[in-house]
């Protein structure tokens, strides 16, 4: 135990800190002594307590004559001002010999006139020196192998790093303070006890041996330079929640007094320890390096303080949950301590103080990335003209919440009923992170971290037990499984609509708000939500105000002549959706009949056909249906289905209660049983989940969306009429002057036009589907079968058993195909094939029509559809949609704009 009084873990070369080394040993030993005797107890090794105390009273003799040094004649005055630099380094950057000397490499290649150097412990040794003093304290006797680890970590850094007799004096003092902390780990060792500053004064080592490590590393290359022991200049006070107040005005003349016994031009210091007023060792807790490096800079009046780290500066959201997330170039003080509260790994909040009140910027910089210019932390000058991009700066989310409300009639009026509920929150020693109050005084909700709730609410049901009781509180009610979602940004209370658009993004995303909160500092808007929805619900946002590209991850059902098509439009645009609009379209799955591939980020385009036969899986419909719906990197997210299946169109409802957007070409949802449809439209409009089915009608042709346009501006229509089938439309084009009906469907069935059995374009089944579909757009109430259709499959065919034996027979009936066009033909007409909505009359048929040779439908050319609106407006001149009707481009096409249509929904530039 002598040497534990006699030796400095201070370099004896520096006699002002070695005495302050000794004072520091006493201090602690004194303060261990007043608050806990065990310790005295404890320590009966062939020394009393008597002893003890004699033992620091020899070294308070010691301390005395320190301080009189100290309070020698200041002759050399602290300058001031920009010609101040302060760098700060974390443990990252000073993890290694190699990374020690980058350090010293950036520190020599700035141009300041002055410089001073805060660092962290080497990586991972701050926890080291904690599990020293945990270990010891729980008498395990494995904390002697952990210090030597230590030591060799230091040594082998510093052998690595230095020479000569540098090196020498290094290693003298490590070998000096190892051995001091030998003895002083055994001593708590065999109390089973250490107070807290005994152990901030052990754990502070880590600071001490990087610092002097890198001031040899500056001198080396020919610098001047010092270092300095903060504890000899920072001086802090307890506030009483775990953190300390620096003591600016005591710190300031500790500094004078240091900088005037050592006047460097570059000053390497310890970050994250300092003294009381009393000068026992502490620490600046979390974030502690960080914190020194601002109060440093302010009490110099430093031009900035560059804190450097492993990042390129600070994100716009969580860059784990965002992969589009950006780094912002400027923040406001405001701005980033705002962020900092909600959990951004910025800076802790009370970094910001000590240089907010005097306008020093902060410079987030990576120490591995030298060629980005991170992030400028500073006073942002007013610009009521902020739009809407600007005013929000980033997101942030706290999660593992929970939600308490205590709600009442008898709440409303009465004095001191927030006191009591946040008294009682206070007393169990809660967190309480957010707080919303409804303005009729009936509820108040607030959210604490989920740990906590279970020790809030007994409270609360304790405190107001007669209230409840009595009915003058209905309920205190806890709801788990919360996170916050917070938007950060300067003015964005005073900018219109950015709340407006934060809620309609994340209505659209299909996200439920359980509570809000915005403070009148305008510097956030705070919203909680269930904790499964929060990432969604953040790239929701953030993709919404710009921040990133309006992501929409698509699942491709039936990758046939339709799907694969789509798949290769979408394949040649979407770097330019992405570059123009900020569209940024994500295939995410794949299915077919037999097999499916899925990917978390996107599916390469560029060999999709490929991945689907080496890389799939077999196909399992509901299980591509959850890999999209429990995807959680992109909020938006759309089926496209574009297969013929009925099965898969049975579906659709459920998708969309899932809050998965559905887009189709396939008809049988729309032309199915009534009822379904109309439960399909009621959830269209009931909620922000999007159904789009543009191509059922027309193929790439805006029927639907004519239509819709017609009714929403309040036009009446009477008919609709059209050509559409794109099949037949190619056929009684064709069918003029010698050529024979049978002619014509083998021509249009070689070219591609029909169906591998040319009976199901003929029977007039799909016009009736699509008459059908219009009809209930139109407000029509019918079934598929309340529709008369007219087939071109003469009876006797109808039971061919294949698509060979119908196109062998058929010919036999072109002398009646002869006569019907003949007969047009004299009256002066043509044949057309054609579907009807008659709404004036509430219903509809397919036909073979006559007409005349100046009629619109008289004059078309290949497979070209037309239908004509006849309304209230377009009476006596129908409204008409003329074009393409059918093939795999146009039809992928109008799938396709209903992609985008659905993107631009979800808050994409029109």
């Amino acid at each position: 135990m002598r040497s534990l009084a006699v030796a400095s873990p201070l370099p004896p070369a520096r006699r002002p800190r070695a005495a302050r080394g000794r004072e520091v040993i006493s201090q602690c030993w004194k303060c261990e002594i007043n608050q806990d005797q065990s310790l005295g107890n404890s320590l009966r090794i062939g020394q009393s307590q008597g002893s003890l105390q004699r033992h620091v009273s020899k070294n308070l003799v010691a301390t005395a004559a320190a301080i009189s040094v100290e309070q020698a004649e200041v002759s050399i005055s602290l300058p001031k001002g920009d010609m101040w630099s302060v760098h700060k380094f974390g443990g990252t950057c000073m993890g290694t010999s190699q990374r020690i000397q980058n350090v010293a490499d950036i520190v020599l290649g700035d141009s300041s006139e002055r410089k001073l150097i805060i660092v962290s412990a080497m990586s991972k040794v701050t926890d080291m020196m904690f599990n020293l003093v945990h270990k010891a304290q729980s008498r395990d006797n494995s904390y002697m192998a952990a210090l030597d680890e230590i030591f060799d970590k230091h040594m082998l850094a510093a052998k690595d790093l230095l020479d000569g007799e540098d090196l020498a004096r290094f290693l003298a003092q490590l070998h000096s303070d190892i051995s001091n902390l030998r003895a002083m780990l055994r001593a708590i060792f065999i109390a089973g006890h250490a107070t807290e500053s005994f152990s901030d004064f052990v754990v502070g080592h880590g600071e001490l041996w990087s610092a002097q490590m890198l001031s040899y590393a500056i001198k080396k290359s020919g610098a001047p330079c010092s270092w300095m022991d903060t504890r000899e200049v920072l001086v802090v006070k307890p506030n009483g929640s775990n953190q300390v107040d620096p003591d600016y005005l005591e710190s300031e003349k500790r500094l004078q007094k240091w900088f005037s016994r050592q006047p460097a031009a570059t000053i390497v210091a310890t970050g994250f320890i300092a003294s009381t007023v009393d000068n026992i060792p502490t620490t600046l807790k979390r974030d502690g390096s960080d914190f020194s490096a601002s109060i440093i800079g302010s009490l110099v009046r430093a031009r900035q303080v560059t804190i450097w780290t492993d990042v390129d500066g600070v994100f716009s959201a969580d860059p784990r949950k965002v992969s589009e997330a950006v780094i912002l170039s400027t923040l406001s003080y405001q701005e980033a301590w705002e962020m900092s509260y909600f959990g951004a790994n910025v800076l802790h909040p009370r970094t910001i103080i000590p240089v907010m009140k005097d306008n020093i910027p902060i410079v987030i910089r990576n120490m591995f990335n030298l060629s980005a210019p991170g992030t400028v932390i500073c006073k942002q000058p007013a610009n009521e003209n902020a739009d809407l991009d600007a005013c929000v700066k980033s997101f942030a989310t706290i999660d593992k919440l929970a939600l308490v409300n205590v709600e009442g009639t008898g709440m409303a009026g009465v004095p001191g009923t927030a006191s009591a509920i946040f008294s009682a929150a206070k007393d169990v020693g809660a967190n309480v992170i957010m707080i919303s109050q409804a303005s009729s005084e009936h509820s108040v909700c607030f959210a604490v971290p989920e740990k906590e709730v279970v020790a809030v609410s007994t409270a609360l049901q304790v405190r107001f037990r007669e209230a409840l009781a009595a009915g003058r509180l209905s309920k205190v009610e806890v709801i788990r499984g919360c996170s916050i979602l917070a938007a950060v940004g300067l003015r964005m209370a005073s900018t219109p609509g950015v709340s407006a658009i934060l809620f309609d993004a994340l209505a659209k995303a299909n996200i439920n708000v359980r509570a809000i909160a915005q403070g009148c500092s305008e510097y956030n808007i705070t919203v909680v939500l269930k904790q499964e929805d929060c990432v969604r619900a953040l790239r929701a946002a953030h993709s919404r105000f710009f921040l990133s590209k309006t992501t929409l991850a698509v699942g491709i059902i039936g990758p046939g002549l339709i799907g694969g098509t789509l798949l290769n439009q979408l394949r040649d645009q979407v770097a330019v959706l992405k570059e123009n609009m900020n569209i940024d379209l994500r295939v995410i799955g794949i299915t077919g009949s037999s097999t499916m591939h899925l990917s978390d980020i996107g599916v390469d385009l560029n060999k999709w056909k490929e991945l689907l036969q080496q890389e799939a899986k077999p196909a399992d419909l509901a299980g591509f249906i959850r890999h999209l719906s429990e995807n959680h990197v992109f909020p938006n997210k759309v089926l496209v289905d574009c297969t013929a299946d009925t099965n898969v169109a049975s579906h659709y409802y459920d998708w969309l209660k899932k809050g998965i957007h559905v887009i189709t070409p396939n008809k049988k949802a729309n032309s199915g049983p009534l009822d379904r449809y109309m439960k399909l439209r009621s959830l269209q409009r009931a909620s922000y989940t999007h159904y789009f089915y543009e191509a059922t009608v027309g193929a790439g042709l805006p029927i639907i969306s004519t239509l819709r346009g017609l009714l929403e501006t309040g036009d009446k229509i009477l008919r609709i009429e059209g050509i559409f089938s794109g099949t037949l439309s190619y056929i009684f084009n064709n069918f003029e002057g010698t050529r024979t009906f049978s002619n014509v469907v083998a021509e249009a069935k070689e070219a591609g036009y029909t169906e591998p059995d040319p009976r199901d374009d003929l029977s007039g089944s799909d016009v009736a589907r699509k008459v059908i579909i219009l009809a209930r757009e139109s407000g029509l109430k019918l079934e598929l079968s309340d529709i008369p259709v007219k087939s071109l499959v003469p009876e006797a065919l109808r039971v061919c058993s294949s698509a060979d034996e119908f196109m062998q027979k058929l010919p036999s009936f072109d002398q009646d195909w002869d006569r019907q066009r003949n007969e047009a033909e004299a009256a002066g007409g043509v044949l057309r094939y054609v579907g009807v909505v008659d709404v004036a009359n509430r219903k509809g048929r397919v036909e073979l029509q006559r007409y005349k040779r100046d009629h619109p439908f008289a004059q078309l050319s290949g497979s070209d559809n037309i239908i004509a609106f006849t309304t209230s407006r377009y009476k006596e001149q129908p409204l008409i949609v003329r074009g393409p009707g059918a093939g795999a481009e146009v039809t992928a096409g109008g799938v396709f704009c209903d992609i985008l249509r659905l993107a631009s929904y979800l808050g994409a530039p029109s």
